[in-house]
């Protein structure tokens, strides 16, 4: 197998007296939807923090194709070509899908206009129809505010954000909570697309079923560290309950 997209090896991040991360390892290829699970306090959230960016470990390695790299800020992280998407979404409510795709990264129309800040937003209404058609994404009124869609299509478009952008990992929190089923199932065939396009998907999430029904893998934490993986195809959801609370370190890998 080629190298991971993302590799992290041995990564320590302590606050205080509280050793979040105790040498955790993970890692994620082209093409594969990868579930990191485990319990409260198990550190997922601080190791994804790490590897997009927003927190720096203290000790341990962070590799991108192989090799290793420094991701001193999520704009470092953007520019390796991983997005994330967080579970209260950070959408901007206000803004029509364009807008919350394009945010921070507006098109401007060209010459003067646009050196006067102009946007153009033909070209970013264009290109946002591109991505949901890409995608399968249809939404009820693409120039309707965020805040009118339903929570099923604001997952939608914050998803989609994510995946015009990376070109390598997605980091997806939690992103089917709080939603109905139809509306889940509606995400989790994005998700699936987003994983057929080539980019990778590292889903976070607390619904062990779910899990085994999308993720092609799944790596577990258990109080810092990673302590099993398995081929989601091969494994049942007491498999997965036992690493996390016991911390078998039995492997199924592919």
């Amino acid at each position: 197998m080629s190298d991971p997209l993302l590799e992290a090896r041995g990564i320590q991040k302590s606050f205080g007296q509280v050793h979040a991360l105790r040498g955790a390892d993970f890692t994620v290829h082209r093409g594969e939807i990868v579930a990191l699970i485990g319990d409260n306090g198990a550190g997922k959230s601080t190791l994804v923090k790490i590897l997009s960016g927003a927190d720096q470990p203290d000790a341990g390695q962070i590799l991108v194709d192989g090799r290793p790299v420094e991701m001193p800020s999520p704009h470092a992280a953007r520019d390796h070509g991983i997005e994330t998407v967080y579970q209260d979404l950070a959408l901007a409510a206000d803004l029509d899908p364009a807008a919350n795709l394009f945010l921070g990264r507006e098109i401007f129309r060209p010459g003067l206009l646009g050196r006067l800040g102009f946007l153009d937003k033909r070209a970013m209404a264009r290109d946002t129809a591109n991505e949901m058609a890409r995608l399968g994404v249809r939404l009820k009124d693409a120039a309707a505010p965020v805040a009118a869609l339903s929570g099923g299509q604001r997952q939608s478009v914050a998803v989609a954000r994510a995946a015009m952008w990376a070109s390598r990992v997605i980091f997806m929190d939690e992103p089917t909570a709080a939603l109905g089923v139809v509306q889940t199932e509606q995400v989790l065939q994005l998700v699936r697309r987003v994983r057929d396009e080539g980019i990778a998907v590292v889903l976070i999430s607390h619904n062990m079923p779910q899990v085994l029904e999308v993720a092609d893998r799944v790596e577990v934490l258990r109080l810092g560290a990673r302590v099993a993986r398995f081929t989601a195809a091969d494994a049942t959801v007491d498999d997965l309950v036992a690493a996390m609370t016991s911390g078998t370190t039995e492997e199924r890998a592919a």
